[in-house]
Parts: C-alpha cells; structure tokens; sequence
C-alpha cells in the first residue's frame, strides 16, 4: 500500500509563492524551501521533481491568482472598464507582494538563457495576462465604452506596462493619492477613450 501525502499541494505552492516572489528563484535555496515549506528536501523532490519545477508550478498559480482577480473585478463592476480600472487599483493597494513588483515581471528580469524554460514560462503568462486584459477591452469596445477604433491588444499592452511602472513607482514612494490620480489618468486618457 502506497504512503498518502501528508501535506496540502496548495498549501505548499501558496508558501513556495510567497518565498520565491519574496528572494527570486536564484535567492531561494533548497534549504530555505524546506523551512518555509515545512517538507524535507525528499518530499519536495518527490512531489514536484525539483526547485525549477516547484518554480515553474508557483509561476502557473501566481497567474492564475492573478486571473481569478480580474474575474472577481469583472463580477463585482458595472463594466469592464471599471473591473480594470479596480484591478488596478486592488493590485496597487496590495501589501502582500514583498517588493511591490509583479513576481512574472520579476522572474522575467532575473532568470537568464540558463533558465530558459523558467522565462518562457514566465513571458508566457505575462502574455497570457495580457489577453486576459485584451478581452476585457474588448467587452468594453463592444459596450460602447471605447471607440471602436481602438485595439484591444493594443490598450491590453499599455495597460501591462502601466502596471509595472505603477507598482514600481508605489514601492518607492508613498503618495497614495498621486498614485490614485495616475491610475484614473490611465483611464481616462485619449489612448483609452479615444
């Protein structure tokens, strides 16, 4: 009779997240892994193969999360873009990113071609983000919230980069309210709304 795993999956990946968002994949050591994990290196290496694919697996769920999110603002807006507009805003007041930077963005700017499977996978769901923004665009063009003669994947871009300026912005300074004020400036502008 095979042994049952003692532990929570998703318990694990949600610690390992916050770990890996917190040092970087090249600050985390095993060791480090199987304090904050609460599993002996056997168990790790036995559930997920090794660091990389623990990585590879807590990139996926922060994705997800971060999917889920815009999903929650979508139900909770009477628009589109408004559910950007709040997820934004809620991604921006958010204290439980370590540095305030985006965890994909991050990855993407440490891991090298010696990682190269861990950054595609990383640019991969950046873009899969990116459609996800691109989508809800384009519900607001089809509602009449933006011209028609706006991209959508266009708009989802300059959203992306938006953010990272943003997050990067509001983990060095503590202005709230000019924060506040940029975000609706992005809204409101003429590349939005045309």
């Amino acid at each position: 009779m095979s042994k049952s795993a003692k532990f929570n999956r998703a318990d694990v990946v949600e610690k390992a997240t916050r770990l890996y968002w917190k040092k970087g994949f090249h600050g985390t050591s095993m060791r480090n892994l199987q304090d904050v994990v609460d599993l002996r290196p056997g168990s790790i290496y036995a559930t997920f193969g090794n660091k990389e694919n623990l990585f590879k697996e807590v990139l996926q769920h922060y994705a997800q999360v971060s999917l889920c999110r815009l999903s929650a603002c979508k139900k909770a807006s009477s628009s589109p873009l408004e559910a950007l507009r709040m997820l934004v805003k809620n991604t921006l007041r958010d204290s439980s990113a370590p540095n305030g930077m985006c965890m994909l963005v991050k990855s993407v700017a440490e891991l090298t071609i010696e990682n190269a499977e861990l950054l595609s996978e990383a640019k991969r769901l950046l873009r899969l983000i990116e459609s996800a923004f691109a989508a809800t665009f384009k519900e607001a063009i089809e509602q009449g919230e933006i011209s028609v003669s706006k991209d959508p994947n266009y708009l989802a871009r300059y959203l992306q980069i938006q953010i990272m300026g943003l997050r990067t912005y509001a983990h060095a300074n503590d202005h709230d309210q000019a924060i506040e004020a940029l975000i609706d400036d992005i809204f409101d502008s003429s590349i939005v709304r045309g």
